[in-house]
């Protein structure tokens, strides 16, 4: 998700070495590597060339996947990278002009129902319930990620959410422990940012660049834990509620305690500064966790740790945001759907899930509960191992609609005017909600 490579997983414990995985890739043609758990008979793909479009930070993962499934079955896959910005762009203008270069395409599933919409991807109903029956898929994850309209048009690849990292030298140093409550939240940023800004360090770093991944997420995870949402029971946009107002003041709040600014604050200033010391909290995907303990790209090693999204209003019970997210699609432009439903089956296989989500490097986070709770995982990254698995639990799923992608830039452009205090929360959400009925409506 980032320009960087924030992401990347440093100094694990892997359950083996990935020669060795390489190596039982090779040799997988009786393997468990399907995501169902039965076994996988490697097809015979020589001389068959496969196009893998990814997003930047799923690069190192996609070229993992091209070796080891290239061992596997002779075919060779092209890893070929996009913006994470112009998924859609890119997708859709390949099957639409005709170039029909990609065979898979990685998904952010906010752009499901778009590629669905369009016809960029193909429905892979059948097939999903053929190879993935009884997969233990996440449950928040595994429709939000691949139903649309009745259909499922993907496989889940990278699950995402968000946690609260923290900083524990600091908070120790200014009497402050990990915030429960975003009030809570709210005060130790301004306790720590009050006592030390003088010294370059501020009591959080708010993502707030104005791009859903950015902050769309913090709204999201404020959202989350005020307990709203975005759509009601019956899909009608809900950005007006009392709740909805509460998760945008509360960003407006904390900004003058957060890392300037927080408009121009995104992965690549706001990691950055987490890992130096300069900022005491950060919402973040769980994989900072590995990061924070590698002395090659981190100064906090052991001074840090991570909980739950806080909560607030009459809310208790602590909720994660689907934060990003994504999944594998063969793309209508193929013209080898089957090889290319192949690829996605190993790509998106337990096996391979549990060595991406071990791999420095790769961005990938777990898409099956057997792979969240496995010992491999637990063992190397237990403080995140535990904060994913209660975020996981019932966490916020944000809209997949046709329209979703113009609905989500439309409320960013509208949070963006609240931090610059153009608009009150109120005013933008008020906006908002009219932007998203009218672009619901057509």
């Amino acid at each position: 998700m980032k320009h960087l490579d924030p992401r990347g997983r440093r100094g694990l414990s892997m359950p083996q070495t990935r020669r060795q995985f390489l190596g039982t890739a090779a040799a997988a043609g009786a393997a468990a590597l399907a995501g169902s758990g039965t076994a996988w008979s490697a097809p015979d793909l020589a001389g068959v060339t496969l196009n893998l479009m990814v997003i930047q930070p799923h690069v190192t993962g996609g070229r993992i996947i091209a070796e080891a499934f290239g061992k596997a079955t002779g075919a060779k896959v092209n890893v070929l990278p996009v913006p994470n910005d112009q998924i859609q762009q890119k997708a859709t203008l390949d099957v639409q002009s005709g170039s029909n270069v990609y065979d898979v395409i990685d998904y952010w599933y906010g752009l499901l129902g778009a590629l669905a919409d369009d016809g960029t991807v193909i429905d892979v109903t059948d097939r999903i319930g053929k190879d993935f029956a009884g997969a233990d898929l996440l449950p928040a994850i595994y429709d939000p990620y691949t139903l649309y309209d009745g259909k499922r048009w993907g496989v889940p690849y990278d699950g995402d959410s968000h946690v609260l990292f923290v900083n524990t030298e600091i908070l120790e140093r200014n009497g402050q422990k990990a915030p429960e409550t975003w009030d809570e939240y709210l005060a130790t940023a301004k306790a720590i940012t009050e006592a030390e800004k003088g010294k370059g360090i501020f009591g959080t770093a708010l993502l707030g660049v104005k791009q859903p991944f950015m902050i769309g997420c913090s709204y999201a995870n404020r959202l989350a834990g005020f307990g709203g949402r975005f759509l009601d029971d019956a899909g009608k946009p809900v950005l007006d509620s009392d709740i909805s107002i509460a998760a945008a003041q509360a960003m407006l709040d904390v900004a003058p305690y957060a890392l300037p600014t927080p408009l121009e604050t995104g992965f690549e200033q706001g990691l950055p500064a987490f890992l130096s010391g300069k900022a005491a909290m950060i919402e973040f995907w769980t994989d900072l966790g590995v990061n924070a303990q590698d002395p090659k790209t981190s100064q906090i090693v052991d001074k840090w740790n991570v909980v739950q999204i806080p909560v607030g209003g009459a809310n208790k019970q602590h909720r994660g945001s689907l934060d990003a997210g994504f999944g594998l699609a063969i793309s209508a432009g193929s013209k080898q759907p089957d090889a290319a439903w192949e690829l996605i089956k190993f790509a998106c296989s337990k096996a391979m899930n549990l060595e991406l989500t071990l791999t420095p490097g790769t961005g990938i986070d777990p898409i099956y509960t057997s792979v969240l709770d496995s010992p491999e995982y637990r063992k190397a990254a237990p403080k995140v191992q535990a904060a994913a698995a209660q975020a996981l639990h019932g966490a916020l799923a944000w809209p997949t609609g046709a329209s979703a992608s113009k609905m989500l830039q439309s409320l960013a452009d509208q949070l963006a005017l609240v931090l610059d205090r153009s608009k009150t929360p109120r005013q933008a959400m008020q906006d908002a909600q009219a932007s998203w009925l009218g672009i619901m409506n057509g």
